[in-house]
């Protein structure tokens, strides 16, 4: 499989603070956050329990899994309480034009 160039996730105005979107990467879903002006990818599946993290709750640099409450560090993926033990995987996010994207790994 031949790795996608970056994917478009929305215009800035469309992805206002505390909002969040799927968008597939290379044949995976990765979540995008806006947290305090910063954009955010992980895999959209929490590494526990193969459950979406999209909707989860956001807040102090962490998503919440809603299945079990496994809580993930925005900035590095890394597990922050259990269930959870292994990280999600992160994507590379970048601005251009007004338009957020998502680089593939």
């Amino acid at each position: 499989m031949t790795a996608q160039t970056r994917v478009l996730v929305g215009r800035v105005d469309e992805l206002p603070e505390g909002s969040q979107r799927a968008v597939d990467v290379d044949g995976r879903s990765v979540v995008v956050v806006n947290h305090e002006g910063v954009y955010y990818a992980l895999r959209n599946n929490c590494s526990h329990k193969d459950y979406p993290l999209l909707g989860g709750d956001v807040s102090m640099g962490r998503i919440t899994c809603e299945k079990h409450g496994a809580k993930f560090e925005l900035a590095t993926g890394k597990p922050k309480t259990l269930p959870a033990v292994k990280p999600v995987a992160l994507y590379r996010t970048e601005v251009e034009h007004g338009e957020v994207f998502v680089l593939p790994l």
